[in-house]
């Protein structure tokens, strides 16, 4: 991207509407668009709606674990592939959300649907301090390689506390922590309903719930990379000092990228938790940070579309793996990545979906 473009690209003009916001749901920032491209989109969502009715609860079940790791996935595709900033903090925020949830629902119990009060609060925490570390990192002018190490050394720091926090007076009201065997106990979602609440256990309900998520949550980040914000952070990523020369804050835009994914790490540590009904500091290890790295890198970081996709394939691959009894599911995750980086760098998914677009351009000349 040469200077033109990233003048062009950040002072975009900034218009307000619903019609701008659907219009902004295709852009150079995301790939696919046209209507062959949402019909594919529409058969793919509907397959995921009937897809319970055709397999076993067990199944769905795993299934559900699955789209639970892709808010963390595309939250790391906004910080890495669009901002340029590779962080391994993504699950130091994964397991803040998933404790605070846990916390705070053993205290206040579930009903009257207030454990979503303790999902907002818990995502709202790993956001708030994903901006403290964001603030102190890119105002620090603390960039490059030096981003990476950071955010790991904030991730062992925080699992390791967590791992010495088994005695009694680890508590929080009600709540133990119980150090390196987690906590478990906590109440699951639930839906305040007719006749009572609904609990979302780890089943179809849930699956529908997250499934709905997961849209929902793909369709906003499509529009704001195509909003002049998402723009700014793309010339952020190409050339940041030439984007601080047109007068736009890079700190603080890289600031804000990085609270993002960190609240988009904390969904998923919350679902996780209540997915499973438990959370533990080994979820914050060194294994569990380096693996959204893979999933991101395969996919293909700079579209979110591909992290996403890459993400479900790569993360339901090396769970068919640990199940099965694989002893090798890491070493197949790096070679994978290794693959990926030597012979197609843009991901995997990423470079079959340009090759797709490619073909489709060729038929319709």
């Amino acid at each position: 991207m040469n200077g033109h473009q990233i003048s062009d690209a950040v002072q975009a003009p900034a218009q307000r509407g619903p019609k701008v916001w659907l219009a902004r749901l295709e852009g150079p920032q995301t790939k696919g668009s046209g209507l062959g491209f949402w019909i594919a989109a529409a058969l793919v969502l509907l397959a995921g709606l009937v897809y319970p009715n055709f397999t076993s609860s067990y199944t769905v079940g795993n299934a559900a674990y699955f789209l639970v790791w892709t808010f963390m996935a595309m939250g790391l595709g906004v910080v890495w592939g669009y901002c340029g900033a590779l962080s391994f903090g993504q699950t130091a925020f994964f397991g803040l959300a998933g404790y605070a949830y846990s916390v705070i629902t053993i205290n206040i119990g579930s009903a009257f649907g207030l454990t979503w009060l303790a999902l907002i609060l818990a995502v709202a925490l790993a956001g708030l301090f994903a901006l403290l570390i964001g603030y102190f990192m890119f105002y620090g002018r603390i960039k490059g390689v030096f981003v990476g190490i950071v955010t790991l050394s904030v991730t062992l720091v925080f699992e390791t506390f967590m791992a010495q926090t088994a005695g009694p007076q680890w508590r929080i009201g009600d709540a133990r922590l119980n150090g390196f065997n987690g906590m478990s106990g906590m109440p699951p979602l639930t839906v305040p309903w007719f006749g009572g609440d609904v609990a979302l256990y780890s089943g179809t309900a849930l699956y529908y719930v997250l499934l709905v998520m997961v849209v929902l949550v793909y369709l906003g980040l499509r529009i704001m990379l195509n909003s002049p914000f998402g723009n700014v952070l793309v010339a952020i990523r190409e050339n940041p000092e030439r984007t601080e020369m047109l007068g736009y804050d890079v700190r603080l835009y890289q600031m804000l990228a990085f609270g993002l994914g960190g609240a988009l790490a904390g969904v998923s540590g919350v679902m996780y938790t209540a997915w499973g009904q438990y959370i533990t500091p080994s979820s914050m290890g060194l294994t569990s940070a380096a693996l959204p790295i893979v999933w991101v890198a395969v996919g293909g970081r700079r579209d979110i579309t591909a992290t996403l996709l890459g993400s479900l394939l790569v993360i339901a691959g090396f769970q068919y793996l640990t199940i099965y009894g694989s002893q090798y599911a890491l070493v197949v995750m790096g070679a994978l990545l290794l693959f990926t980086v030597l012979v197609t760098p843009d991901g995997l998914v990423a470079t079959l979906m340009d090759r797709i677009g490619r073909m489709f351009r060729k038929v319709r000349k």
